[in-house]
């Protein structure tokens, strides 16, 4: 078992379902949570090697720049509808990530039966 992609992978989860959470009970801690656990799964994005790694980090990138305004907006101005809005732009890029990550690990199963 890879557990660099363990790692990654559970935490590309961990930020959709933060991310998730806050929709559900928006306030800023969440939406802190949400922002943290995505900016560690970019940084973790960052040493994957793989065929889709451009479109995995740049899809952890967008949802990094919806969340950190997100919570800026929160934050300062309050202004709850703009964040969901952002979040929701959030949800949409990990979960595209998400996908990437699943057909990368099926062409890696394609390559190892071969």
């Amino acid at each position: 078992m890879d557990w660099g992609k363990v790692t990654y992978i559970f935490f590309s989860l961990m930020s959709l379902t933060t991310t998730a959470g806050f929709l559900y009970e928006p306030n800023e801690i969440a939406l802190f949570v949400a922002a943290g656990v995505n900016i560690i799964s970019t940084v973790l994005k960052l040493g994957v090697r793989n065929l889709l790694a451009a479109e995995l980090l740049a899809s952890s990138l967008v949802a990094d720049l919806h969340l950190i305004p997100a919570f800026m907006v929160l934050t300062f101005t309050n202004d709850l509808p703009l964040a969901i809005s952002l979040a929701i732009g959030a949800v949409v890029a990990n979960v595209f990530s998400i996908a990437l990550a699943l057909i990368e690990s099926a062409k890696s199963q394609d390559k190892e039966e071969f």
